[in-house]
């Protein structure tokens, strides 16, 4: 089956490496002209040595969150890091809880290792995110919140308030988050408890249906 580039896989800036014979849609071809990104096919089996998913950043925002996530973009592709934009492309009303069930889909899917998603205030996002079995979402709003979201919680996923943080706060706060490791020890017991909670319900779930 050949694979379909649509707008939601058009990076931010650089070079984004397909399979032989995608197809690339109209307004992914608009949007990369637009940003200068450059489409070239890559043989599969060479595709892995440019972006793994442990490289790779998924990254989404409503309209209240649209400008922090045009901001944080080049700060976190300066880290290294590939960014997978799942959207909102512009300011246009978008509704947050689509666009974090994006977010957490590339993560769960393999597709990102962790994602960030942004709205007015980062509490719905964090709600919806958390909907999807295997996401660990967290509103971070400083350093230490975002430090101990990792360290003791593993989380996987980062929302953000577009319209409570400045610039340079939610910078700290990504670059914190980014790059603090899980602890691991006596905070993975706990997380296993966290995730055998969406367990039980999950398997509830079915067993009453």
């Amino acid at each position: 089956m050949k694979r379909v580039i649509t707008a939601q896989d058009i990076p931010a800036a650089g070079d984004l490496r397909i399979p032989p014979g995608s197809i690339v849609t109209a307004s992914a071809s608009e949007l990369a002209a637009v940003r200068g990104v450059r489409i070239l096919e890559v043989r599969e089996e060479d595709l892995s040595r440019f972006t793994t998913p442990e490289q790779t950043i998924a990254i989404g925002a409503d309209h209240g969150g649209f400008r922090l996530k045009e901001t944080l973009k080049p700060v976190i592709e300066s880290l290294g890091l590939t960014l997978r934009d799942v959207g909102a492309f512009d300011e246009k009303p978008a509704d947050y809880p689509d666009i974090a069930h994006k977010v957490a889909q590339s993560v769960v899917e393999g597709v990102a290792t962790r994602g960030i998603m942004i709205d007015g205030a980062g509490i719905g996002s964090c709600m919806a995110a958390n909907k999807v079995p295997g996401i660990r979402a967290a509103l971070c709003y400083d350093r230490a919140s975002a430090r101990n979201s990792r360290e003791h919680n593993d989380s996987n996923i980062l929302t953000l308030g577009g319209r409570l943080l400045t610039e340079t706060q939610a910078e700290e706060v990504v670059r914190t988050w980014l790059g603090t490791p899980f602890a691991g020890g006596r905070h993975q017991a706990r997380v296993d408890k966290i995730m055998a909670i969406e367990r039980e319900y999950l398997i509830s779930k079915k067993v009453t249906r």
